[in-house]
């Protein structure tokens, strides 16, 4: 059963920086494309970032892009997002998913078929 572990979460003030990580703990594993996505209080899931297996493409959400960047360490099966510049808006649970069938930076929530159990991220003013 392969189980994404999320670390990194907490509370970062507006304009600071917030690193989050996931690894798969699978051995046997081999996580395709990575992504992560979040949801905020009485709102959809939305799509924040996505990277393909060698890191060559990727994919960011319109509010993220120039804030946020992604990037994975294949040896590790580890995905990281590092937000830059919080925003009030950026507050939410934020999910990590993996794919084992689609190398594309996908921000399709239907493209991954793994999930994290998610990580809170506060934005303090």
């Amino acid at each position: 059963q392969v189980q994404l572990v999320e670390s990194g979460g907490g509370v970062v003030q507006a304009g600071g920086s917030l690193r989050l990580s996931c690894a798969a703990s699978e051995r046997s594993f081999t996580p395709l494309a990575m992504a992560w996505f979040r949801q905020a209080p009485g709102k959809e899931i939305e799509s924040v970032a996505a990277i393909s297996w060698m890191g060559s493409n990727t994919y960011f959400a319109d509010s993220v892009k120039g804030r946020f960047t992604i990037s994975r360490d294949n040896d590790k099966k580890m995905v990281v997002l590092q937000m830059n510049s919080a925003r009030p808006e950026d507050a939410a649970m934020y999910y990590c998913a993996t794919s084992q069938t689609t190398n594309n930076a996908s921000g399709s929530s239907q493209a991954y078929d793994y999930w994290g159990q998610g990580s809170q991220v506060t934005v303090s003013s």
